[in-house]
């Protein structure tokens, strides 16, 4: 029988940007539920999320989505003992670079990015767009393609979300995590170095996977949808 996955979406974008990875999925037989990014410091609201994620084999998540799904795993494990298979896809678990933790966003880089959201909001993501697609050839044309996939979110959601890149620090969860655990990671990403796989690689666990996507920009999971889809679908099959 086939898994259901729970795929959650990045920051600014709306759940839409991954709609094509939903139906390629479905395609091949999964379950596929979509989910943007919800506010994890309310512990109210993270409760619910918690429930509605028991009921998925697998949770997924890109960029910031990717950060909520690894939260999501390991409350789940803590509620109920089950270790459900955890898959980030250009996901930092430690967004803001930390003394322990170099290979990220400076805190002054995003103490600037988070000031010009608060100035102009419409500006800020539109120049968020194009680091989403920035670093290969075709960033564009990628960057055009993810203008007409984009959902408006409202303003208080997104200073949640740049809230939640600031504070959180996942890696002691990956550390620790007994499910099965697959992290995705592009060569040509502006948003997360790609330096942060050797940081990821000396994390000792034995239940977690790395790699890398060729020729690939942080949007990877809605431009490279046929390559990404495959890497999720050889990993859960590999983990039953």
């Amino acid at each position: 029988m086939k898994q259901s996955i729970l795929l959650i979406t990045g920051w600014g974008g709306g759940e839409k940007l991954l709609n094509p990875l939903k139906q390629l999925l479905e395609q091949q037989g999964y379950t596929v539920e979509l989910s943007n990014i919800f506010n994890a410091l309310d512990e109210q609201v993270l409760a619910q999320q918690v429930e509605q994620a028991i009921e998925f084999d697998v949770i997924a998540g890109w960029s910031l989505g990717g950060e909520l799904a690894i939260l999501l795993a390991d409350e789940i494990l803590k509620k109920t003992g089950q270790a459900k298979t955890l898959i980030t896809m250009a996901s930092n678990p430690c967004f803001v670079a930390r003394d322990e933790w170099p290979n990220a966003m400076s805190m002054n880089d995003f103490a600037l990015f988070k000031q010009s959201f608060k100035q102009d909001p419409v500006s800020t993501l539109k120049r968020f767009g194009l680091l989403v697609t920035k670093g290969i050839k075709t960033a564009k044309s990628d960057f055009n393609t993810m203008q007409t996939m984009l959902h408006a979110q409202p303003i208080s959601l997104l200073k949640q979300g740049l809230a939640i890149l600031e504070q959180f620090n996942l890696v002691d969860i990956l550390k620790n995590y007994t499910g099965q655990q697959l992290h995705l990671f592009a060569d040509h990403d502006a948003l997360v170095p790609c330096e942060i796989v050797q940081d990821m690689q000396k994390i000792n666990a034995t239940t977690i996977q790395i790699m890398i996507i060729k020729n690939a920009a942080h949007s990877f999971p809605f431009i490279q949808v046929e390559k990404t889809c495959e890497e999720i679908t050889k990993f859960i099959k590999s983990s039953v």
